[in-house]
């Protein structure tokens, strides 16, 4: 392959693992729910975040800061 194809496929690869990431933030919530039920699903589970301890926080991999920007945005933004 000459440079011009690796780059392409770099750039596929990184196309792709940006999708997957997406695909899985919009698959967290339970499958079949409404849009409203999706809305009172993240209602719910934001609000939850914030009242998380530190130990519970590392349980799940996120920070402080992270659950607090997480558990304050909106129930309608993604």
């Amino acid at each position: 392959m000459n440079g011009f194809s690796d780059v392409r496929l770099l750039l596929r690869s990184q196309e792709l693992q940006a999708l997957d990431a997406h695909e899985r933030r919009v698959r967290s919530a339970p499958s079949g729910l409404g849009l409203w039920g999706l809305m009172w699903h993240r209602l719910t589970t934001r609000k939850a975040l914030l009242e998380l301890d530190a130990d519970q926080l590392r349980d799940i991999g996120l920070t402080a800061r992270e659950a607090r920007q997480e558990g304050l945005k909106p129930f309608w933004r993604e």
